[in-house]
């Protein structure tokens, strides 16, 4: 911008200074010109009374040694003599004294003026007063550097002026800039000072007001979810208290064994929900240099936790766990809970005694998480990766968690249709370590 600014001054400026330049250095030089043969004028009329009174050599050469140098002032005498070396040409001579009319001449030299005097007895004389080119130009060079000088005094004021609004401008816009960026990667006490223009100084403010009511509004959601999260401890409570009126028995076991699990996500809800946005991204952050968890182990402790509830519902299941290690840099709880979505799905969406199977697999750079089953399988993949939208009743948010989780791994989620004949879900999570393998 601030090149900009200053080339639109640089152009709008030299064009003003031209179009006042170009006829002011004429007229400096016709005012020159005028000048000097407004004098030359003046030197030849006064001869004029001499040459009434006498045309005597002698008399005539005094006069005009009085007047001027003989160089520039010079008496043709009726009797065609010359008084001094004359500069007209011949013809404009003759043409003065036949006609008896006052010229002036341009010449190779300068500028000639003939002026006739017309004696007694018919006689002409002429009188001619000459100007050397040099004396027609004198000053002129002098006058156009000073107006050359001006101008460009002016050009550069004017683009300097220019430069240092648009600095103004620059700076307050890259404030602006920088600012918002902070703000999007979660600097939530970034403000900005309103600088430059009227306008950016209003925005300035806008940006600072929108950044308040963000923190504002953040906070508020914060403790919305905190909340939201606090109101399922009742009927945790209610969980405990059932498996403690059904007594020491396996059922009563994984019943409090789920809710203790329950009950820890709900304490780590609440923990995240009240930590401010710029902590809670460091802790984003960390999640690529987090202690790596074998994918393997993980996925074989989850499938020990839900093969309970896929014998009661008589469930068929096959697992293929790769024997080599198979570590990601993902955090093991929020690797665990991908697994938990992922057969959760299956138990959700699909009819007891629907069959499935969890594979993983370990390639050069990442590591795969495939989960088939038997059901009816997905018609529309592409919603149901979308956040908020399901195909089968739900809050629409498993999914989408699942594919977040596995972009932040350097993997993807993908959705087809698996060879049991229902849904096959596939995740890939990059391998923990510069390319992979070991």
């Amino acid at each position: 911008m601030r090149r900009a600014l200053a080339g639109i001054a640089l152009a709008v400026t030299s064009m003003v200074a031209l179009s006042f330049l170009i006829p002011l250095a004429l007229l400096v030089r016709e005012q020159a010109r005028d000048r000097v043969t407004t004098v030359a004028e003046q030197r030849a009329s006064a001869l004029s009374p001499v040459l009434a009174l006498t045309t005597r050599r002698a008399d005539v050469q005094q006069a005009v040694a009085e007047l001027g140098s003989s160089d520039q002032l010079v008496v043709r005498l009726p009797d065609g003599g010359f008084v001094g070396d004359p500069h007209a040409p011949k013809d404009a001579l003759d043409r003065a004294v036949r006609g008896r009319e006052t010229l002036a001449v341009d010449t190779a030299d300068g500028w000639v003026y003939l002026q006739p005097v017309v004696l007694r007895g018919d006689r002409v004389a002429v009188v001619e007063a000459y100007v050397p080119a040099a004396d027609l130009t004198r000053g002129v060079a002098a006058s156009w550097g000073v107006m050359a000088l001006l101008a460009l005094g002016l050009v550069g004021g004017s683009v300097l002026v220019a430069d240092r609004l648009g600095a103004r401008v620059v700076r307050s816009s890259r404030g602006l800039k920088r600012a918002s960026l902070a703000l999007g990667s979660g600097d939530l006490d970034v403000r900005v000072e309103p600088d430059g223009p009227p306008e950016l100084q209003e925005a300035g403010v806008a940006f600072n007001t929108m950044a308040d009511r963000v923190v504002d509004l953040l906070a508020v959601e914060r403790e919305l979810v905190a909340d939201l999260s606090h109101r399922l401890r009742t009927p945790l409570t209610a969980l405990y208290l059932e498996a403690d009126r059904m007594g020491a028995t396996p059922s009563a076991r994984r019943v409090t064994e789920a809710a203790g699990q329950l009950e820890s996500e709900l304490d780590s809800i609440i923990a995240a929900a009240r930590t401010p946005l710029a902590a809670a991204q460091l802790g984003g952050a960390g999640a690529a240099t987090a202690k790596p968890c074998d994918v393997a182990e993980v996925v074989a402790m989850r499938l020990d936790f839900w093969s309970v509830l896929a014998t009661q519902q008589g469930r068929p299941y096959e697992r293929s766990l790769t024997p080599r290690p198979a570590p990601v840099a993902f955090p093991e709880d929020d690797l665990a809970a991908v697994v938990d979505a992922l057969i959760g799905n299956v138990f959700r969406h699909t009819p007891q005694g629907t069959a499935f199977a969890v594979r993983v697999e370990r390639a050069d750079r990442h590591v795969f998480l495939t989960v088939d089953d038997a059901g009816p399988g997905v018609a529309d993949p592409e919603a149901a990766l979308t956040r908020g939208v399901s195909v089968g009743g739900s809050t629409g948010l498993g999914l989408d968690i699942v594919a977040r989780a596995a972009g932040a791994a350097d993997g993807e989620l993908t959705i087809t249709r698996a060879p049991l004949g229902g849904a096959r879900v596939r995740v890939s999570f990059g391998l923990a370590g510069a390319h992979g393998g070991r």
